[in-house]
């Protein structure tokens, strides 16, 4: 009797131990400090809340233009347009944004929108006026890092 005793006990699923806190609530932060994300030149939004999409777009946008980048991909999704609306709406309305568009098709095509960034510093609004000298018209790269628009 004892053999089949120690198997019943084995099958039993094990006691589960009672968390000393209280599990957190919908609007509570499980970690200590902010995550820090490396930063390129694309951002994918899809795993993004959208309530939260719109200061993660924005504090991006700051962050790649302190670091110089000349164009950014931002991957929205396809879907009905509501997200690629929001993030056109914030880079129409952001100074260091010269124009942005749909991405080439192998890049996202309408599911992502490509941003021409003004160097940090620079004037934008001369540069928004096509007074920089530099025409990005023929802008069709997949990889942005690794594409150079043409003078």
């Amino acid at each position: 009797m004892k053999f089949l005793e120690r198997i019943q006990a084995l099958l039993r699923p094990a006691p589960v131990a009672q968390a000393d806190e209280p599990p957190l609530g919908a609007d509570e932060d499980p970690f200590d400090e902010p995550v820090v994300l490396e930063i390129s030149d694309v951002i994918d939004l899809h795993p993004i809340p959208p309530r939260q999409v719109r200061a993660v777009v924005e504090a991006y946008l700051i962050e790649a233009h302190a670091r110089g980048f000349r164009f950014v991909r931002l991957i929205h999704g396809k879907g009905i347009g509501v997200q690629r609306q929001a993030v056109r709406a914030i880079l129409d309305r952001t100074p260091f944004v010269i124009r942005h568009h749909d991405a080439p098709p192998d890049a996202g095509g309408p599911g992502a929108t490509i941003a021409e960034l003004t160097q940090a510093g620079q004037d934008s609004a001369a540069t928004k006026n096509g007074q920089d000298g530099q025409d990005v018209s023929g802008f069709t790269g997949s990889r942005i890092g690794e594409t150079s628009c043409p003078s």
